[in-house]
């Protein structure tokens, strides 16, 4: 991938010598956001910033006992410097000393290699920490990035989709494993772990979300925590969860019902959810404006009567980070591209009684590749476990 690097951040690098999002063009470029120094280099080392400087050298800074040395590629020319401590000073102390802030530091060097305007990423930035690049930097001009690498996250290419897939696969398989046991009696906590530990035993870097178990009422609440409140016959059991690969994360999110069989007011609910799921999945496709696959699930819930059930968004993107652009939802600017992907996850929860969602991440693909690429298998039927 270290080609795929370079190339993402000549990219980057023409498009801020043209202009950046809003203060116009820089010769300089500072990446602080943590998902942002991985799209540009592969790297995940924490606290690592990417200087774009404006002798054409790309240089990678970390903090005190942050090396860069995870996910290296040697064939890269990006350049690497960690901050040392000095003598006697206590790692923890200088950790958090603007002295040793690599953002800071990368701030210095772009001023002492001539730069003349330092696109940064405001969004990411304190006050505070804004305010010690300009005090070390006095001559450059501090420019705002916006959401210029974000943006130019939001296509994937193949590898960053396969990565995606194989997270996918896991999430798959450490739900249907779960599915498999007894849960009756287990508490929502216990069901989260464990499905934590399986993402991890199957080759997952960790979740890419928060796990959510919800069983019974609980099911009724939008974004519950697991509670030690125990499995019973005739709950709702919803559950969401995503695994990381690669950096890359997916999501996932299942309701069923625990014992023989579900009661008519749990079929007719998720029967609805299950509707909306599919008229959101089935408008998917280049060109599609964001806001019409938000509407395609919302006029199913509208007309059995859950029309304000339903959140803000109907789903969003997925990547380096669960819930980046685009977004599915009502007030949406733009359309879809091919080869981006997202998840649909309409629900409906009744507080005091349960609630249904399900969550898919699809890839994008015109109808001449097959349509919409399903990453997430788990079946979506109402089983009764």
């Amino acid at each position: 991938m270290s080609e795929v690097h370079v190339f993402r951040r000549a990219r980057l690098r023409d498009r801020c010598a043209a202009s950046t999002a809003h203060d116009g063009p820089a010769d300089a470029v500072l990446i602080s956001c943590p998902a942002n120094v991985r799209y540009l280099t592969g790297r995940a080392a924490p606290g690592s910033v990417l200087l774009l400087g404006p002798d054409g050298a790309d240089t990678l800074v970390s903090a005190p006992g942050e090396g860069p040395a995870n996910g290296a590629h040697p064939a890269d020319d990006l350049r690497e410097l960690t901050l040392e401590v000095p003598s006697g000073t206590d790692s923890a102390e200088a950790h958090g000393a603007a002295g040793y802030d690599a953002a800071v530091a990368a701030a210095g060097i772009a001023e002492r290699s001539g730069a003349g305007a330092l696109a940064v990423e405001e969004h990411h930035l304190t006050v505070a920490r804004h305010r010690a690049l300009a005090a070390v930097a006095p001559s450059v001009r501090l420019a705002d990035l916006g959401l210029a690498v974000e943006q130019q996250r939001v296509i994937k290419d193949e590898e960053e989709i396969s990565a995606l897939r194989i997270a996918a696969e896991i999430t798959d398989q450490a739900l249907g494993e779960l599915l498999e046991s007894i849960l009756v009696g287990r508490t929502e906590r216990h069901l989260a772990l464990e499905l934590e530990r399986r993402l991890i035993d199957h080759g997952a870097e960790g979740a890419a979300l928060p796990t959510s178990v919800a069983a019974g009422p609980n099911s009724g609440l939008p974004g519950h925590r697991p509670t030690d409140r125990r499995v019973e016959e005739g709950d709702f059991l919803s559950v969401r969860l995503g695994a990381r690969y690669h950096g890359y994360g997916c999501q996932i999110g299942r309701t069923f019902v625990i014992g023989t069989a579900p009661e008519p007011w749990q079929i007719e609910l998720y029967d609805t959810v299950f509707a909306a799921q599919r008229a959101a999945r089935e408008a998917l496709g280049p060109g599609t404006e964001c806001r019409e696959v938000d509407r395609a699930a919302r006029q199913v819930l509208a007309a059995a009567g859950h029309g304000a059930a339903l959140g803000e968004s109907t789903g969003h993107g997925v990547g380096l980070e669960i819930g980046e652009d685009p977004r599915l939802s009502p007030e949406a600017v733009g359309k879809l591209d091919a080869c981006v992907p997202v998840t649909v996850e309409p629900g409906v929860h009744l507080p005091g009684r349960g609630g249904v969602r399900i969550d898919d991440t699809l890839v994008v693909r015109p109808q001449a590749d097959g349509g919409p690429e399903l990453l997430t298998i788990t079946t979506k039927e109402l089983l009764a476990l």
